[in-house]
């Protein structure tokens, strides 16, 4: 979490599955074939490319400069040649992503992302081709385009040219109060070009990323054991969420079948001349080290724990309630509500106006009006709250603005939606808000890759143990490595871990 503004968070265009679709616009996508030559980028595809790329870096984290860096944008580079004669590396810029998030996408132009988790996630040069090359395939069949102006013919788009509901989800009147102004916290054109892409599309993808590995002289089965180790790693995500009562995430629950799409592209890839090439010892190699998860400058998440070293702050979500860090907020979901922790601006001593302007931040064109304002104290830090209560069709709403006053010009503050008829369930996190002592903060540390080499004394479970989590250490070290519960160890086997 950096500058407080919120993210359209976890969109994953390589997500496993497709999402539903109506009949007809199942049947539109289903006229999609793959392009026998595939034509370079127009001109009015760099510009735009080149337009939404700065905002693109902004919603997700920024470029992760690392020693990591050279080596995704050189694989990107060769994969983006091989599906036109017409284009060089040249053509092709290629961002390597602060984010704790498994995502990567492609838009017009030659633009390709991919996150350092996504990266952490391949465990070969191959499989990571191969994600880059189902997103390259995207663009060159124009499935971009083509979905945004399925988007725009569904209604997805609300007034405005906004992405109704998009980040709070089906919440009852919650959308109706708070989808648009929410989504001035993050691009539209982003979003846009993030939105997810029907079943057809998703396996033309896939074919054509299956078709540049084959060309790139990788071996075109590496697609098929990425999309296995994503499907592991999409259980798991829902596991953890499950557990902490959150949502599962969106990027994660688009595919309902990923174990025939794990299938399907196996079967395509013997279609191509056998290649055996994967470079997994050289990918390991570079990626040993690498930071992993949440990164300490934006926040960490230990459990229920939300805590920020450099901001020298904590909170604690509520218990069954699931919590989801990006670089421009916190976002705290559960049955009893939404809540977010942000900020808007500095502050010049005027509480009235800053929560003014976080209802504005939210409201987009429509008005909260801002309740009486109570000052109070929370863990020795001035604090003040205001409650509104609104009418929505599905009921009254409460919106609460709880800030807290952590210098004489810095306001934190959670922004939450409960139902007005209850009683409120962030009480205990408002509450929970305190200053990080001197050894609290140091006491946060990253968390990072660590390959390590089995011994012949090493198993699964002895190495799962030493994964730096309190919950899900076997399920996340098999997912991680891309291995199922029954698969035996071999010594001399690189393998990946996550320490601190």
């Amino acid at each position: 979490m950096r500058k407080f503004n919120l993210l359209l968070a976890g969109v994953a265009c390589l997500a496993v599955g497709s999402v539903p679709t109506d009949a007809s616009f199942a049947a539109k996508a289903k006229k999609t074939t793959t392009p026998s030559v595939p034509k370079a980028f127009s001109a009015k595809e760099k510009a735009n490319g080149a337009k939404y790329h700065p905002e693109i870096l902004k919603e997700f984290g920024g470029v992760y400069e690392s020693p990591q860096t050279a080596y995704v944008v050189r694989v990107g580079k060769k994969i983006g040649v091989q599906a036109s004669a017409d284009t060089s590396e040249s053509d092709f810029t290629v961002s390597f992503l602060n984010s704790p998030v498994n995502n990567a996408f492609a838009i017009e132009g030659g633009y390709i992302y991919i996150t350092r988790q996504l990266v952490a996630l391949c465990n070969s040069e191959a499989e990571m081709a191969g994600v880059l090359g189902h997103e390259l395939g995207h663009t060159y069949a124009r499935h971009g385009r083509k979905r945004q102006n399925d988007a725009r013919w569904k209604g997805i788009l609300g007034a405005g040219g906004t992405i109704v509901g998009a980040l709070l989800g089906d919440n009852g009147g919650l959308v109706g109060l708070l989808g648009q102004g929410l989504q001035k916290y993050s691009g539209v054109g982003a979003q846009l070009w993030t939105l997810s892409f029907s079943r057809s599309q998703e396996e033309q993808a896939d074919d054509l990323g299956i078709q540049y590995l084959s060309k790139a002289g990788y071996d075109p089965k590496a697609l098929s054991s990425m999309l296995n180790s994503l499907a592991m790693q999409t259980a798991v995500d829902q596991s953890v969420a499950g557990h902490l009562g959150g949502a599962m995430p969106e990027w994660a629950s688009t595919h309902p079948d990923p174990i025939k799409r794990v299938g399907r592209a196996l079967t395509g890839a013997a279609k191509y001349p056998v290649a055996t090439m994967r470079n997994a010892d050289a990918h390991m190699k570079v990626i040993d080290g690498m930071l992993y998860d949440d990164d300490p400058k934006e926040g960490v998440l230990e459990g229920q724990d939300f805590l920020h070293r450099d901001y020298r702050l904590k909170f604690t979500a509520p218990t069954g309630y699931g919590m989801a860090n990006s670089t421009e907020a916190v976002q705290i979901n559960g049955n009893g509500g939404k809540a977010f922790f942000t900020m808007v601006g500095s502050f010049n001593g005027d509480r009235a106006a800053y929560v003014a302007a976080a209802l504005k931040k939210v409201s987009g064109d429509a008005t909260i009006p801002a309740g009486p304002i109570t000052q109070t104290t929370v863990n020795g830090v001035p604090a003040f709250y205001s409650e509104s209560t609104v009418q929505q069709q599905n009921g009254a709403v409460k919106v609460t603005v709880y800030a807290y006053e952590t210098s004489a010009t810095q306001v934190y503050h959670f922004l939450t939606v409960t139902p007005a008829s209850a009683a409120d369930p962030f009480d205990v996190m408002y509450r929970s808000f305190a200053r990080l002592s001197d050894s609290e903060a140091a006491a946060i540390k990253a968390r990072k890759l660590k390959v390590l080499t089995v011994g012949r004394s090493d198993s699964v479970a002895s190495l799962a143990g030493k994964m730096a989590y309190k919950n899900y250490q076997t399920e996340r070290f098999l997912a991680l490595n891309g291995l199922n519960a029954s698969t035996a160890l071999t010594v001399g086997q690189k393998v990946k871990i996550v320490t601190y």
